[in-house]
């Protein structure tokens, strides 16, 4: 018989809050502090929106468990545009930097915000950076964990069915940087993608592309890492993201990358044919 496990080993945020300390979303009106308005993810067994910002992560010797950031919006906790601006810039800063959402790019959908200079009297825009944030999209369902939080009851173990889909994300946004860097290269402008260092260090297991200084004018892909901090002065539980570190690269070095990547071993492969051959035969 399975035994039961605590929720909170699986969850750690839930609308912003430590899960601990958020029993009841339906209250808090499901605002997202992050965006200052209703939380945007949707559940499909649940009615309503479905709040949970970030999980653990169980690692073999470590302890405390990782944080994974599972929804974008997290991300605005910090300051985005500051950082943008202070770390991606390239040149002069803007003297009338102007924020603007979801823009459609031609032929490959939209960008999350853009950061523009744009001129105080004519209304052009000047140098701008193109911005996409990230999370982490998982594989099954954590809803039992949520549901067990709610309810304030235990879960059984063996109901749990739910993992971290690093290589759809790592497929689907790479992809994406490298057809969008390359637009913005011929436009002489920079996309900087925000994301958390625990999912930036899982995509260059797979795709090993040389890193640049952001010195270098032809470094037109600029990920922008964050991290999880212990921010005591919220409670014992609670933490926030910060700034961990800027990498920048080329559309082209990440599509080397991904086309030049760790050949699996051969031998390896062979087996699995042998394996599947003989399982066919029975």
């Amino acid at each position: 018989m399975p035994l039961p496990c605590n929720p909170l080993d699986v969850i750690a945020e839930i609308l912003g809050e430590p899960a601990s300390q958020m029993y009841n979303p339906a209250n808090a009106g499901y605002l997202c502090p992050f965006i200052n308005s209703l939380c945007i993810k949707i559940g499909h067994k649940l009615e309503g929106p479905y709040p949970v910002c970030t999980l653990h992560r169980r690692r073999v010797h470590r302890d405390p468990p990782e944080l994974v950031c599972v929804c974008p919006k997290r991300f605005f906790e910090a300051d985005l545009i500051n950082d943008v601006i202070t770390n991606c810039w390239q040149g002069d800063p803007p003297v009338n930097p102007q924020l603007a959402h979801e823009i459609k790019m031609a032929k490959f959908g939209n960008v999350d915000f853009v950061i523009a200079d744009i001129d105080q009297q004519t209304g052009e825009v000047g140098k701008f950076v193109s911005v996409e944030l990230q999370a982490v999209d998982i594989t099954g369902s954590y809803e039992p964990a949520y549901s067990a939080i709610i309810n304030r009851e235990p879960i059984v173990e063996g109901k749990m069915s739910f993992g971290f889909n690093w290589g759809n994300v790592r497929k689907r946004f790479v992809s994406q940087l490298i057809t969008k860097g390359f637009y913005h290269h011929h436009w002489q402008a920079r996309i900087v993608a925000i994301l958390q260092t625990t999912l930036y260090n899982e995509i260059r297991k797979y795709i090993p592309f040389p890193e640049s200084s952001l010195d270098d004018p032809s470094s037109n892909i600029v990920f922008m890492l964050y991290e999880y901090r212990p921010f005591p002065e919220a409670g014992p539980d609670a933490f926030k993201l910060e700034l961990d570190r800027v990498v920048g690269t080329t559309h082209s070095n990440l599509m080397t990358g991904s086309l030049y990547q760790v050949i699996p071993d051969r031998n390896i492969f062979c087996e699995r044919i042998k394996a599947n051959l003989r399982q066919s035969a029975l």
